[in-house]
Formats: C-alpha cells, sequence, structure tokens
C-alpha cells in the first residue's frame, strides 16, 4: 500500500470501528439506567409498539381496579345497613310478641310501644344514610351498583338496589302501624315475619354482588400482573448480561483508541524516506 499524507485510511477504519463500538456502548449503558432493552421507538419499532399497548391495557385495568374497589366498599355499607335492619326487625318482634299479652298493664304496653316506635325509627334512620360515594343502595328508589370489568369500559357488572326502607319493598312494616293493643300487636308481627324474610332474601342478593365483586377484582388483579410481566419479557434488559457487555465494550473501546492513535501517527513514517 502507497504511503500518503493526503489519505489515510488505516485511521479511518480504526475510526469507523471506534465509532461502532462507542454507539454500542451508549446503547449499553442506556439499558443499565433504564433497564430497558427497548426504550423507545427507535430501539425496536415493533416491539415498542407492541409494549405501549400492553401498557395501555393496564392502565385501563387500573382504573377497573378503582371501580370494583368503590362497588365493593358501596356493597359493604349496603349489607351492613342490611344486616342491621334485620337485626332490628328481631327486636321489634320481640317487643311485639310481648305486645301480644292480653294481661299487660296500660303502663307496660305504653312502653313496649314506645319502644317499638323508636327502634322503627331506627330502621330509617339507618336506610337513609347507607351511602358510600353519593350511591344508596337500600333506600326507597335506591340506585344500584355498578362497577367496570375491562379496559375500555364496555363491559359493567349490576348490583341491584334492595328497598329496605319503612313500608317499601321488603320491610312491609308501615310507619303508622303500632302495638298499643293485643290484636294490633297481632298484626305487627305477621308484617314483622313476612319483612325480616324479604330483608334475609334481600340480603342474600347484595352477599351474591358482593361475592362476584370480589371475584372479578381478583381475576383482575392476576389479568393486570400476567400483562405486567409480559411487558417486561418483551422490553426489559437482562442487567447481568448488560454488565458483562458493557466491561467488553469498555475495553474495546481502549484499545479503539489505542487503533486509532497507532494509525493517526502512520503517515509520520513518511518523513524518515526524506532523511
Amino acid at each position: 500500500m502507497a504511503f500518503s499524507v493526503n489519505t489515510n485510511a488505516g485511521a479511518f477504519a480504526a475510526l469507523q470501528n471506534l465509532n461502532k463500538t462507542t454507539a454500542a456502548l451508549s446503547t449499553t449503558q442506556t439499558q443499565i439506567n433504564t433497564g430497558l432493552k427497548v426504550s423507545s421507538a427507535k430501539d425496536d419499532a415493533a416491539t415498542f409498539a407492541i409494549a405501549q399497548k400492553l401498557r395501555s391495557d393496564v392502565a385501563g385495568l387500573n382504573a377497573v381496579k378503582g371501580s370494583l374497589d368503590r362497588a365493593t366498599s358501596t356493597i359493604d355499607v349496603a349489607i351492613a345497613a342490611g344486616e342491621a335492619v334485620s337485626d332490628l326487625l328481631i327486636e321489634l318482634k320481640e317487643k311485639a310478641v310481648a305486645a301480644k299479652d292480653s294481661g299487660l298493664d296500660t303502663a307496660s304496653r305504653a312502653s313496649l310501644n314506645n319502644d317499638f316506635t323508636q327502634l322503627r325509627s331506627q330502621i330509617t334512620s339507618i336506610v337513609q344514610n347507607a351511602e358510600f360515594n353519593g350511591t344508596n343502595a337500600v333506600t326507597s328508589g335506591g340506585t344500584a351498583i355498578v362497577a367496570i370489568t375491562n379496559d375500555t369500559g364496555a363491559n359493567v357488572i349490576s348490583i341491584a338496589a334492595q328497598d329496605l326502607s319503612v313500608s317499601g319493598t321488603n320491610v312491609t312494616l308501615t310507619s303508622s302501624q303500632s302495638i298499643g293493643t293485643a290484636t294490633a300487636a297481632g298484626s305487627v308481627v305477621t308484617a314483622i315475619e313476612s319483612s325480616i324474610a324479604n330483608v334475609n332474601d334481600a340480603l342474600s342478593a347484595l352477599g351474591s354482588g358482593a361475592k362476584r365483586i370480589e371475584l372479578q377484582r381478583n381475576f383482575v388483579d392476576k389479568l393486570s400482573d400476567s400483562i405486567e410481566v409480559g411487558v417486561g419479557n418483551l422490553v426489559d434488559a437482562d442487567l447481568a448480561k448488560t454488565s458483562a457487555n458493557l466491561q467488553s465494550l469498555q475495553v474495546k473501546q481502549q484499545l479503539g483508541l489505542q487503533a486509532l492513535s497507532i494509525a493517526n501517527q502512520a503517515p509520520g513514517t513518511v518523513l524518515s524516506l526524506f532523511r
């Protein structure tokens, strides 16, 4: 090969190799910094696009989790109210059955009737205050409990409201009934027994709905975790391998610099021809 001071082919080759090593080193350092082998579309456009789609699915599922959590809290409040109403109806039955005793004196009957009235009013208080996040599923004309179940919001779970108010669909006991006489108490016992059965059915419906929401929440957790693992498999860097590669590239870079230095010195040998 002819000597030339205008064109240094060896230096060009050394520089090209050094640039390749430097680029690879930069990529490796980025992988170490981010923990990702595909951190942008320029790394791998197809894989990046797939990963972004999966990330959007996970984001949608996070919204689903929030919706299911709100539904769970709402139905928990409704069930707590229903259980309290059921307990109060049992107490009301005790008062009404006691009032059926025709041998009661006037003062005792009045006391029983007063207790009865207060317990019945407590049912109304509980039902009116059984609200979570603006939803009351146990009052008259109550709102159904709804939760989204997929990442697009197209599918939902809907748990029907249960009317537990006095004089309502399930609690047939009216706000005007009393146990002031033995005969009236007999009618009240019948209404209370019917109400207890109805409230138990309503609680069963709410409990089944709560279980369904719980199962869906568990499924969404598992689905979200699986998708995140899938994204990791696509874009996460193998840091053990990357670390070893970093050491190799750093050595190659140092050798490339030495090679370039030697190549740059080659034209100087031409001077010896003129001595």
